[in-house]
């Protein structure tokens, strides 16, 4: 058995933040042994009464290990 992909969810506070994160598991793939197949951010708001009162950056990446069918 081994690990072929992964999806990591994590939150942020700020934009910057957000692609700061997704920056760095791209800089970091060759060492760790992964491919970045995808990344993104998304922007969440909390309501009440219609006004935001909070805020945060949802980052997902998903990484790749390896191929189905590659050898062992």
């Amino acid at each position: 058995m081994r690990l072929i992909e992964t999806t990591e969810k994590y939150v942020t506070n700020t934009e910057e933040t957000a692609k700061e994160i997704m920056e760095k598991f791209r800089a970091e793939a060759d060492e760790k042994g992964y491919s970045l197949k995808k990344s993104g951010y998304e922007h969440k708001v909390k309501k009440s009464k219609g006004e935001i009162i909070d805020e945060c950056w949802i980052v997902t990446l998903v990484m790749t290990f390896g191929e189905i069918w590659e050898e062992a």
